[in-house]
């Protein structure tokens, strides 16, 4: 790896509540606003059910937020989960979130996320293919890697620029992100202002359901299941917000500075998220936004705004796009080497990540394993197929955050709490129990993804009992 030294460098407490507010930001708001649309629009091939998805989702993840927010103020530590695990069930669950997070949550989150980067690099330059009998080649007949071989390329290429860029220190990482952050928030805005003004749009487009629409009741179980499986795109939009856990132990006064960031984070992407897809839904027919899933490097945000600005309208969103996700690229790999750091050092991963850099104060280790794994996730398959299944995988680890609102009151009543779940116990049981009906429904409508990201969820089990052998 990267750091042969002895010398051990230490983790330094240097962020604020604006800071953790915008890494909060910029770690959610990537990929998912500007391509989510299409897939769930194919799905429910309804407007109307369309934004109530995206409502209903930031609502769900608001009320995740809530509810982690509470454990977050009373166990901050670095390792986010990981530390709050070990308190509230166990080591071996602690280890089977911080495996998880590894082969599938967040490694998968930095695969996609840069993967869309690429496609709207591709927009705009179209980069080399392979030949069709190379690129159609199929392993198990379910992963293609040299299918888009020239987007995936690229995007191995900025994982690697970036898990460089945060080698070099917090500081210069965390600066890169509020600066994008803040540039995409900006042009998002001028996206909604110009499509609501010039865009041409018509509210008569909110009537008007796609091709093949047939109303049914809500209490269909086929619209329950439509529902859900929308659910799981708009969800990878929201994913991401609860990563900031794992620099608790480099924010300042972290029992209060991170659920605020928390809270207030998620509260202004929905009205982000609501306010754009109501946009898109506003300037195009569905029809023509499912038009955009059929194509592979088509972003449904890109066909909008040429919609109503043409060829020079598109320029801009897809340099937008690629701002949007080089920053929350940069996010999201940001977090996660700090809770490899803090099993590593229990000895409950690779020995290798629990080594501090002793110039740059960065668990540089542990964002190299990060990143060579994530490349090979981006091999292995499609971006929908990447989503859907960290998806799946994330959403069984926040409902056991959530549970372990109840188990803390239980277990450490008498322990001050920063900030107390609102809602308690309505919010944090509702939470609960979308949890487990998005996990029992996963398996119904994507049982691919489900199963995979459960295999990969099981393969840590061998390295636990190896590593707890080995551990005194």
């Amino acid at each position: 790896m990267i750091d042969t030294s002895s010398k051990q460098g230490q983790l330094v407490r240097s962020l604020g509540l604006f800071s953790v507010f915008i890494l909060t930001i910029s770690s959610v708001i990537g990929s998912g606003i500007y391509k989510k649309v299409a897939p769930m629009s194919a799905e429910l091939l309804s407007p109307h059910l369309v934004l109530i998805c995206w409502v209903l989702a930031g609502v769900i993840s608001l009320f995740g937020a809530l509810s982690n927010a509470e454990v977050a103020g009373l166990l901050a530590d670095s390792g986010g989960e990981y530390a709050y695990y070990k308190k509230i069930y166990n080591r071996f669950f602690a280890f089977l979130f911080g495996w998880t997070n590894f082969a599938v949550i967040r490694s998968a989150s930095v695969a996609s996320i840069a993967y869309v980067f690429a496609q709207s690099f591709n927009s705009l330059i179209p980069l080399p293919q392979l030949p069709a009998d190379i690129a159609n080649v199929s392993l198990l007949g379910v992963f293609s890697p040299f299918d888009n071989f020239g987007v995936k390329l690229l995007t191995i290429s900025l994982i690697i620029a970036l898990s460089y860029v945060n080698f070099k220190g917090l500081r210069f990482g965390e600066g890169l992100s509020k600066g994008i952050t803040l540039i995409v928030i900006i042009s998002i805005f001028m996206v909604i202002v110009l499509g609501l003004t010039i865009g041409g749009g018509s509210f008569t487009n909110f009537n008007t359901p796609a091709t093949g629409y047939i109303e049914t009741s809500w209490l269909d179980p086929r619209l329950i299941t439509q529902i859900f499986t929308a659910l799981l795109a708009a969800f990878w939009a929201y994913e991401g917000w609860s990563s900031v856990g794992y620099l608790g132990g480099e924010i300042k006064n972290v029992n209060r500075n991170l659920p605020l960031a928390l809270v207030m984070g998620v509260s202004f992407i929905i009205l982000i998220y609501v306010s754009i897809n109501f946009t898109y839904l506003y300037i195009l027919p569905i029809d023509e936004i499912i038009d955009v899933q059929k194509s592979q490097n088509t972003i449904a945000a890109i066909a909008v705004v040429k919609h109503f600005l043409g060829n020079g309208g598109g320029l801009m969103i897809s340099i937008l796009i690629l701002f949007t996700t080089f920053g929350s690229t940069n996010s999201t790999i940001l977090p996660p080497p700090r809770l490899y750091y803090a099993m590593a050092k229990e000895g409950m991963f690779f020995k290798s990540a629990a080594k501090i850099h002793p110039t740059y104060n960065t668990p540089a280790n542990g964002l190299w394993i990060q990143a060579v794994w994530s490349c090979i996730l981006v091999l292995s398959g499609s971006f929908d197929q990447l989503t859907d299944m960290l998806i799946f995988a994330s959403f069984i680890f926040y409902g056991a955050t959530t549970v372990g609102v109840f188990v803390l009151r239980i277990k450490m009543p008498d322990v001050p709490r920063p900030y107390k779940a609102w809602g308690y116990p309505f919010v944090p049981a509702i939470f609960v129990g979308f949890c487990i009906a998005l996990i029992v429904i996963t398996f119904a409508s994507r049982p691919r993804e489900a199963f995979m990201g459960l295999a990969l969820i099981l393969s840590g089990l061998p390295f636990y009992y190896y590593w707890s052998k080995k551990k005194p």
